[in-house]
């Protein structure tokens, strides 16, 4: 269980670092387009004529510091869709657009809620007796205060809802709306549901935030150097980014006013500062939860690094130091510390403790110091270029940085030393002479993790009909493309001659079509759940050609669907109906009426394929002569495609059918026809279903012959056709018997 909830967390912290990868492009904007149309910098350094307002650089500056501000301005749905798409297993696109779906349908439902409880009036004020600052705009959207939370809510349930239902398999008559296209659906009418309890619990919630917030803040230094101890020590697990996300996000990092507008959590409050030309002094308690980085990252690891170098055998000096020199420049520069850390973490794990407690400090320092230079990301050069000398002493204390750095890089240089040389630490340079010299990583420190818990069991997928859907289609390395439509898997193959029909049997589809290097599979309405698990599968399968080493001739040279002679015509079907009616073993169970005018058929006739192999149930075909398909009997409309170009029936007996107008005609997206009816609605015979234009179908698609076909037939039942030829709509032309 344990390890259970460490990996979540794990994939949560992960799922974060999407969206605060954005935080140092919105804050270079923001930094640069503020700093340098702040009129006080303008005229410290005389810049009027460059940089003063009605130039070309102030209008470009202007815009800059506007994008970059309004990224934060946005960060709750920027952090739903991120870490959506960070939590979600497969198909990460879809539990994209379902966040942000549910997101806007979140804030909606509770901005109804506040408006009806009267806290929000008719003309869009806010009542005078609700607390300042408790509700706000977010995307044009009155709702309550939440901040990242919200955001982080929403991503983390629609990844929830995403990962359990993105294969659901539906009923027939619902089947299109199965698999990932059942996310948005039922995320939009869970996170209704999650809006309304929102409005009432979300109060409560905020009220424990402050309180938090306030012990965090009301300890002082001693809560500063407790938070810099547990965000260091949680960096090999990968925890980190969950623990102090809400610290720079959210009421837990404090509240501000500042320009007149409440600001939770420390980051944002400093951003919200930089844009406030009236800014005197950054605020020290917000900066407090990152400004230490620079004393340890800039000066601090790099001491280190020279300590690990000094520390290296002579024969191997050369090549560490190469390493070490690029890993403490990455470090200065950017503040990415995982190749330092991780080298000695893996190596010598006191040498983390001592980071961990020095790290630890400098974030309190600071604080103490009154230091408050923020950042985007971690607290490398640039960023205290940026956001501190930039932005001038006075505002930020940053000259302070310098003279603690100078101390710590001290520390970090004789406190390395002297424990690598006293108790023999294999730092990089120092390894024993078989040994690589080289820098470890995370993926390293978690090999390392894995081997001594006995490796982690990794077993191949056991979907066999996956295993033999690959085999059948030549193996992984003949497949170039696989997708599917309502009915079929409709895969790509390089070399035709390795697929193996025989095989692809054995998954029990209704039947199979090939097309050169098109290999179509029909498995009907559960085909896109069959495609997802054949996509997971082929990610792990080797990249290899199968060829079987007896090819079956039989399935090789039958078509699917066809008879053990290779026909399955009216022939066949004619005479074992004659058979039955000598016998009077055959029975007419139902009477069928034609939904459309025009010249009636078998359904073997079909132009396509598929059809004509009755590989999704028996029925028959019109050859339509007017243009609108009509109600064959009092039904319920199971579906109307989105292309309009067919729709299912059940009738009030149980008879199950699809009316499919034309062939290939779901590619023209519902140009040509129009739809007289919707999901769910109760027809009567005669009511008008679809229209259509059939000249233009002609023109642009395959056939324009209606193909009725019904799906719910019973073992022993079949379609004869009663009235061949031409008929008219409602015409009784065909029945369902049973022998």
């Amino acid at each position: 269980m344990k390890d259970k909830i460490f990996g979540v967390l794990q994939r949560v912290g992960r799922s974060f670092m999407l969206p605060i990868a954005i935080l140092p492009v919105a804050g270079l904007l923001l930094g640069i387009g503020s700093s340098f149309t702040n009129a006080t910098t303008i005229e410290t350094y005389g810049l009027q004529a460059v940089l003063g307002d009605g130039t070309i650089l102030n209008a470009l500056l202007t815009i800059m510091s506007r994008a970059g501000n309004i990224i934060f301005d946005n960060l709750p749905i920027i952090f739903a869709v991120g870490v959506a798409i960070g939590m979600a297993k497969k198909e990460k696109e879809v539990a994209a657009l379902a966040a942000m779906i549910s997101f806007f349908v979140m804030n909606a439902t509770i901005s109804g809620m506040l408006t009806v409880q009267g806290e929000i009036l008719s003309d869009g004020t806010i009542a005078e007796d609700v607390l300042s600052g408790t509700i706000v705009s977010v995307c044009g959207i009155q709702t309550l205060q939440m901040g990242v939370f919200g955001g982080i809510i929403v991503g983390l349930g629609v990844a929830a809802l995403h990962n359990k239902f993105y294969k659901i398999q539906l009923p027939n008559a619902l089947s299109f709306f199965g698999g990932s296209r059942f996310v948005p659906i039922i995320s939009t009418l869970t996170y209704v549901g999650v809006g309304i309890l929102m409005y009432f619990i979300w109060p409560v919630v905020q009220n424990g935030i402050y309180a938090l917030g306030g012990l965090v803040t009301g300890t002082g230094y001693l809560g500063t150097l407790i938070f810099g101890i547990i965000k260091r020590a949680l960096i090999p697990f990968g925890l980190h980014h969950v623990f102090y996300l809400p610290f720079w996000q959210t009421a837990v990092g404090g509240t501000m006013e500042v320009a007149g507008q409440i600001v939770e959590g420390g980051q944002n409050i400093f951003f919200a500062q930089l844009a406030d030309p009236s800014t005197v002094h950054f605020s020290a308690d917000a900066t407090r939860y990152f400004s230490g980085e620079f004393i340890f990252m800039i000066f601090g690891l790099p001491g280190a690094a020279l300590a690990m170098y000094r520390c290296a055998k002579p024969e191997k000096k050369k090549q560490a130091g190469g390493l070490l020199l690029s890993a403490a420049l990455a470090c200065m520069l950017t503040g990415i510390t995982e190749p330092l850390e991780f080298s000695f973490l893996f190596v010598a794990p006191i040498l983390f403790v001592v980071q961990v407690i020095l790290a630890g400090a400098a974030y309190m320092i600071a604080h103490i110091l009154n230091i408050a230079v923020g950042l985007t990301f971690s607290g490398g050069l640039l960023d205290l270029f940026l956001f501190g000398i930039l932005q001038g002493n006075e505002k930020t204390s940053w000259l302070r940085i310098i003279p603690v750095g100078i101390i710590y890089f001290i520390l970090y240089y004789v406190i390395f030393s002297v424990l690598i040389r006293k108790m023999n630490l294999k730092t990089p340079g120092r390894e024993d002479d078989d040994a690589e010299t080289k820098l470890y990583t995370k993926a390293d420190y978690k090999a390392k993790q894995g081997a001594a818990a006995g490796g982690e069991a990794a077993g191949a997928s056991g979907d066999e009909k996956s295993a033999l859907i690959t085999q059948g289609l030549g193996g992984k390395k003949n497949i170039s493309d696989v997708d599917c439509c309502a009915t079929r898997l409709r895969c790509t193959v390089v070399k035709p001659e390795l697929v193996n029909e025989g095989i692809l049997k054995a998954t029990s589809p209704s039947g199979i079509i090939r097309k050169g290097q098109g290999i179509q599979i029909i498995y009907g309405p559960s085909v896109s759940v069959i495609k997802s698990n054949l996509e997971d599968y082929l990610e792990t399968a080797p990249n290899e050609e199968y060829i079987p080493e007896a090819q079956d001739e039989t399935a090789s040279s039958v078509q699917s669907g066809n008879g053990a002679n290779g026909t399955d015509g009216p022939a066949a079907g004619t005479s074992d109906v004659n058979a039955a009616e000598k016998s009077g073993a055959m029975k007419v169970k139902k009477v069928l009426c034609a939904p459309v005018a025009g010249e009636a058929a078998p359904i073997t006739e079909a132009s396509d394929e598929a059809f004509a192999g009755k590989m999704m149930g028996d029925g028959y075909i019109v050859r339509p002569e007017q243009g609108m398909t009509y109600a064959p009997e009092d039904a319920e409309v199971s579906f109307v495609f989105p292309s309009k170009h067919a729709v299912g029936l059940r009738s009030t007996d149980g008879t199950e059918y699809l009316i499919h107008i034309g062939v290939d005609t779901v590619n023209l997206n519902g140009e040509g026809f129009e739809a007289f009816v919707k999901d769910g609605d109760q027809v009567k015979k005669g009511d008008k279903l679809i229209g259509f234009d059939i000249k233009y179908i002609k023109e642009h698609a395959k056939s324009d012959e209606c193909i009725i076909v019904f799906t719910s037939l019973q073992e022993g039942e079949e379609i004869r056709l009663r009235k061949p030829g031409n008929v008219s709509a409602l015409d009784e032309t065909a029945e369902i018997v049973s022998f």
